[in-house]
């Protein structure tokens, strides 16, 4: 299969497991108040970070990548996170997923996404990736911002022409649909 056809496949795989936690999800008030909170920091970071991004024609450090240099992966793990715990099931399933979702993450996406977007990056980009990897984090941010970042301002058009209005729009309707079947 084609690079692009793993990836379409992977994107697939997490949609059908969030369209499968919300179909039988069984949520509480205090589930969906706490998992919101997770979800709407990750989404506010993607937000921020799609803000920011030109994907292919320059090396982005500014916003969220002054700490670290991967915060759309942070904002979809929070996202996950908080999906899993809106959508109680029963016998603590949702933990079991979302469990197991953080060792997919960690034990084969981000270390791939690690192999090969530095390679890439730093083919394009050169020293100034190598100084930019030495000194920001994979996914855990920095407590500061690193402060050889640029100081190129969020604008909406990147937030939009990333489409991340339509994980924004997604988020919004699993949200309310979880809201709606808590209460």
């Amino acid at each position: 299969m084609s690079p692009r056809g793993l990836g379409r496949l992977r994107v697939a795989s997490v949609w059908l497991l969030v369209g499968l936690l919300v179909t039988l999800a069984r949520p509480t008030p205090s589930s969906v108040f706490v998992g919101f909170v997770f979800l709407l920091l990750g989404e506010l970071l993607r937000c921020w970070a799609a803000g920011h991004l030109r994907k292919t024609v320059k090396l982005i450090t500014s916003g969220p990548y002054r700490y670290t240099r991967n915060p759309l992966y942070l904002g979809r793990l929070l996202i996950f996170t908080g999906i899993s715990i809106m959508s109680t099931l029963p016998f603590f399933s949702n933990w079991v997923l979302l469990l197991a979702g953080y060792a997919v993450f960690f034990g084969y996406y981000l270390p791939r996404k690690e192999r090969i977007e530095p390679a890439r990056l730093r083919e394009t980009h050169g020293e100034r990736y190598d100084v930019y990897f030495d000194a920001v984090p994979a996914l855990f941010p920095r407590r500061t911002p690193w402060p050889g970042g640029s100081d190129d301002g969020w604008h909406s058009s990147r937030l939009t022409r990333n489409r991340e209005h339509w994980m924004l729009l997604a988020m919004a309707l699993i949200s309310s649909f979880l809201f709606w079947r808590a209460y």
